[in-house]
């Protein structure tokens, strides 16, 4: 078994875990608002941004200075404790370190870009912010390691599957301690790319109701150390799969969103109904809600309750699932009350499949979570959270 002891996130919900856990209770993100400057040809719209200052990535650093990595840094300061004793106790060259990202330091060559063409001069800019594998090569070396470290970019699964390939280390007697996670920024190519499918709200996102019409983007990062040590908090099964259906939409019965699901509750030797709430990808566009909640209702009925969270924190896209897994983490830790949908602007969309979509606050009554992340090219991801009794 491995297990959870300590995780760090910052996103629009807050700039710590004890922050966001009670925004999460509350139902309030105060970074999701709307800005300017991002979309083409729009004066405005809702992203989900991480406010306040980040930490400074030193001068011996320079090559890595990229918002992501600052994002990063946010995340590491809250589980760095732990990651220190780790390194002392097991030495450096057996901590891995596996994250997941869509973007990295894209808005930084986003901007040298526009320096070059106005003739403007732009010192600051080298090619390695913006390589997708820059982050887990950034984190590693910040933190003196020489244990594995590597990048998943699998779109919006990217950081979910970065759970799976720490566990799988660790449970390969490869590194003792796994930092996994992931971190994505707002930048104007996933923003504009999104919008040219027709894919992007302009105004917050509501998942799952009548007149959602797409996502609304969001920032953040986060970061878990998984060990092989009982801890209160346990990765109970992980489940992936890839659909090869479409490169942006998913499999018309959700083929592969049912076989990651099910792998996941095989990996647990979990049956549906011991699953207590269900974080879903949820990402309001019209074919997700759809099809997620068609997976749902065949695989768990109406009885597990079941919600998304990306109106309080935006898709972050190759952030999404470690983001997701550690809201999960914290409503296991602090025995949080499960985070409704938001039906305030438009009501439950009638013609969704029925399943247990969270209308009001209640209890988690089973100590079980399923989270899953769901990404372009039908690149399935879903990971088994309990808490250990």
């Amino acid at each position: 078994m491995i297990y959870i002891s300590a995780l760090g996130m910052i996103n629009a919900l807050g700039q710590s875990a004890q922050e966001i856990a009670a925004n999460l209770t509350r139902g309030v993100a105060p970074g999701m608002r709307s800005r300017e400057g991002w979309l083409q040809n729009q004066p405005a719209a809702v992203f989900g941004g991480v406010e306040g200052e980040l930490p400074e990535i030193t001068a011996s650093f320079t090559a890595h200075r990229s918002r992501n990595n600052q994002l990063l840094l946010a995340a590491l300061a809250q589980i760095q404790p732990v990651v220190d004793e780790a390194i002392l106790r097991f030495g450096s060259d057996r901590i891995a370190v596996v994250l997941g990202t869509s973007t990295s330091g894209l808005d930084e060559g986003d901007r040298h870009v526009n320096h070059i063409i106005n003739g403007e001069n732009s010192p600051s800019w080298q090619y390695s912010q913006q390589e997708l594998g820059d982050p887990s090569r950034f984190l590693s070396g910040w933190l003196g390691l020489n244990g594995p470290a590597f990048t998943l970019s699998t779109a919006c699964s990217s950081s979910a599957r970065a759970i799976i390939s720490g566990r799988r280390l660790i449970e390969a007697g490869l590194a003792d301690i796994a930092i996994v996670g992931g971190a994505d920024t707002l930048s104007r190519m996933p923003i504009n790319g999104f919008h040219s499918l027709e894919s992007l709200s302009t105004e917050l996102c509501q998942p799952f109701c009548r007149g959602r019409c797409g996502i609304t983007i969001g920032e953040g990062a986060a970061l878990m150390v998984l060990t092989s040590e009982p801890q209160p908090i346990a990765l109970l099964g992980v489940g992936e799969s890839s659909d090869a259906y479409h490169i942006s939409a998913p499999h018309p019965q959700g083929a592969g969103a049912i076989r990651a699901i099910k792998q996941a509750l095989q990996d647990a030797g979990l049956k549906p109904d011991d699953v207590g709430y269900i974080n879903l990808h949820g990402t309001a566009t019209l074919l997700n809600d759809q099809i997620e909640s068609k997976v749902v209702h065949d695989l768990f009925g109406e009885s597990v309750p079941c919600s998304s969270t990306k109106h309080l924190t935006g898709h972050t896209l190759g952030a999404a699932g470690i983001t997701e897994a550690a809201l999960s983490a914290l409503i296991l830790q602090h025995d949080l009350p499960l985070p409704p949908q938001d039906f305030s602007r438009s009501p439950l969309d009638p013609a969704l499949p029925l399943c247990g979509v969270l209308q009001a606050p209640q209890p988690l009554t089973r100590p079980i979570i399923l989270s899953n992340s769901f990404a372009f090219g039908g690149n399935n991801a879903s990971i088994l959270l309990g808490r250990v009794t």
